[in-house]
C-alpha cells in the first residue's frame, strides 16, 4: 500500500485554517502600537484558533500514519466517532513497520477483520476485553486485552490516565500507532514517537479522500 496524503476536503480545511491564522497574527501586527488598540484580545482569537488547527493537523496526520499500514482507517474512524459519542474508554494499536510482538503481553487472539462493530463490541463496558488494547496488524483485529508498557515520561498532564499513559509507552518502544478514546471524557488522541495528539471530534474524521 502507498501513503496517501491528500485527503480532501480535509487537506483543503488546514490549508484555509493555517491562513485565516497568518491573517489573524497579520491584523495584529498591523495594530500594535496604535492608540486605542489592544491586540491582546485579537491574540486571545489565534491562541483558539492554533488549538484548532492542531486538533485538525493532527486528524490530517493519522490518515496519513495509517494509510500505507492498514485499508480500514475509514473503520477505524467510524468505531472510534462511536466510542467517543458513548464514552467507552478505548485503546487501539495499528503495529506499523516495527514488530510489537515482543513488546506488548498478548491478551486474547480474536483473528478477524476490522469492523466499527467488533471494535464497539470488545470496548464496550462490562466486556472483559475491554480494559486492555486491541492490536491490527494490516486489516486484522489480531487480539485484544493486550497489556502495554507504561511511560514513565513526564507528561506535565497529571490527568493523563493509564490508556494515555500505556499508548505513549508502546509508541516509544516502536513505531506503532495507538489511538486513544478517553472513558472520562470522550476526546480522541493519537500516540506516536511518544508525542500524543489530540484529535478534531467536532467534525467527523474523514479518513478517505
Amino acid at each position: 500500500m502507498e501513503s496517501n496524503c491528500d485527503f480532501s476536503p480535509l487537506k483543503q480545511n488546514l490549508e484555509d485554517g493555517i491562513k485565516n491564522i497568518i491573517d489573524l497574527l497579520e491584523t495584529n501586527l498591523n495594530i500594535l502600537g496604535k492608540e486605542n488598540h489592544c491586540v491582546l484580545g485579537g491574540l486571545e482569537d489565534v491562541k483558539e484558533h492554533l488549538i484548532k488547527i492542531e486538533s485538525m493537523a493532527a486528524s490530517f496526520y493519522l490518515n496519513c500514519y495509517l494509510s500505507s499500514f492498514t485499508d480500514t482507517y475509514d473503520e477505524l474512524s467510524i468505531a472510534a466517532q462511536i466510542l467517543s459519542k458513548n464514552r467507552h474508554g478505548a485503546l487501539i494499536v495499528v503495529e506499523r513497520s516495527d514488530s510489537v510482538d515482543t513488546i506488548i503481553q498478548k491478551g486474547t487472539t480474536i483473528g478477524a477483520l476490522v469492523t466499527p462493530k467488533l471494535l464497539e463490541s470488545i470496548f464496550y463496558p462490562g466486556n472483559p476485553l475491554h480494559d486492555g488494547a486491541v492490536l491490527i496488524k494490516g486489516n486484522q483485529v489480531v487480539s485484544a486485552a493486550n497489556v502495554l508498557p507504561l511511560t514513565t515520561a513526564v507528561t506535565g498532564d497529571k490527568k493523563v490516565g493509564t490508556r494515555h499513559r500505556a499508548a505513549l509507552g508502546i509508541s516509544e518502544k516502536s513505531d506503532a500507532l495507538a489511538l486513544v478514546v478517553s472513558e472520562e471524557t470522550g476526546k480522541i488522541s493519537f500516540a506516536l514517537h511518544g508525542r500524543l495528539y489530540p484529535i478534531n471530534t467536532r467534525n467527523p474524521i474523514v479518513f478517505n479522500a
